[in-house]
């Protein structure tokens, strides 16, 4: 039911979110540009998602984990992207008029793909570990094993993100808005902590311990050596069938290893600000405009278009090509080992610098 958002510790202002009250001899303009954005974003991600998902399941053989796994992002992904033609919608009325289901499913489902996106990339992170540090491919997981994994991940993120759902909810302040309103100070701080422990700090370490694994793995000094000495050489193919497999490995994990850089960049600043929100309640000091709120959320979307992109420059190269421009590659069908090994060198040295 509509309140008037008689909130934790009597503060009766709250902040608006996408509820956005523009200057009337701008209104017009902005509006526009705000949805040519959002359009362009929602049309790019739908299909880089799209064409992503088709060459992960256009791949002979059966689905690792860690496609699996990549798929799952890709699906959070989609989904992440379904907020945007609601707030289109929002930024032309300004005032919340979608109803007080849409204010509850809005920001819960952004929370929900979020945290799905994190705890997906701390999945594939402890997968990679086994993959790399062992010097031979993973063993395939069965198929009730991966389903118990994806279910496990989107069970504890629904639940995390639960209180979202329940926290927001439209209110009036001259005109109805979508917003955060808490019973209690001491329950938004218990949530506040336990979220971000749960689902930011703990899937964190695990990427960041994992990472850090390979990275120091003596494995990972082979395959660079190898590597170096194929690019000196010119061989083409490696004589040894086990540094073959670690260098596929490999590949996987520097393109996992970008998502992972590509998502902590991309979502620290929206974390950030909706932390400088709740410091705001306390803080008056502390002021965060609302247009500043959507163009860094803005920033967020476009992460939905980078993460498919990355994944296939880097693993699928010309198929990508394939799916969306339906040409065949112009060079014909081109050993890419060397490619990769020039990659990895490369690499190497970013990292050494």
């Amino acid at each position: 039911s509509k309140s008037q958002c008689a909130g934790a510790g009597g503060n009766d202002t709250f902040f608006p979110f996408f509820s956005d009250f523009k200057d009337a001899a701008v209104r017009l303009g902005l509006s526009i540009v705000e949805t040519v954005v959002l359009a362009s974003i929602f049309a790019l991600a739908l299909a880089a998602n799209a064409g992503a998902i088709r060459l992960v399941l256009r791949r002979k053989g059966r689905l690792g984990a860690a496609s699996c796994l990549v798929l799952n992002l890709f699906c959070a992904d989609l989904l992440f992207i379904s907020a945007i033609p609601v707030i289109a919608v929002v930024r032309w009325t300004e005032s919340w008029t979608l109803g007080e289901a849409v204010c509850h499913l809005l920001f819960y489902l952004m929370s929900l793909s979020g945290s799905v996106t994190i705890l997906s990339l701390a999945a594939v992170s402890l997968e990679r570990v086994v993959s790399i540090v062992r010097l031979k491919p993973s063993k395939p997981w069965k198929g009730r094993l991966v389903a118990a994994c994806l279910l496990a991940i989107w069970a504890l993120a629904a639940l995390a993100t639960l209180p979202v759902y329940v926290g927001f909810v439209l209110c009036l302040q001259e005109v109805y808005i979508c917003t955060l309103v808490w019973p209690s100070i001491a329950g938004e701080i218990a949530w506040d902590v336990s979220f971000a422990t749960t689902i930011f700090l703990v899937p964190g370490l695990v990427i960041v311990i994992s990472y850090s694994k390979i990275l120091q793995s003596k494995h990972f000094s082979n395959i660079a050596k190898a590597s170096r000495r194929r690019l000196q050489v010119g061989m083409a193919y490696s004589q040894k069938h086990h540094i073959r497999i670690s260098q596929q490995d490999f590949k996987l994990f520097r393109t996992l290893f970008l998502l992972m850089i590509s998502f902590f960049v991309m979502w620290s600043p929206i974390i950030i600000t909706i932390l400088l929100i709740l410091v705001q309640k306390f803080q008056p000091d502390v002021n965060i405009a609302s247009f500043v709120f959507f163009w860094i959320m803005t920033f967020t979307f476009s992460n939905s278009i980078i993460n498919p992109v990355l994944y296939n420059i880097v693993q699928f190269k010309h198929g990508w090509r394939q799916i969306f421009f339906c040409c065949q590659n112009p060079l014909g069908k081109k050993d890419t080992t060397t490619d990769m090994s020039v990659n990895i060198l490369t690499l190497l040295n970013f990292m050494k610098a």
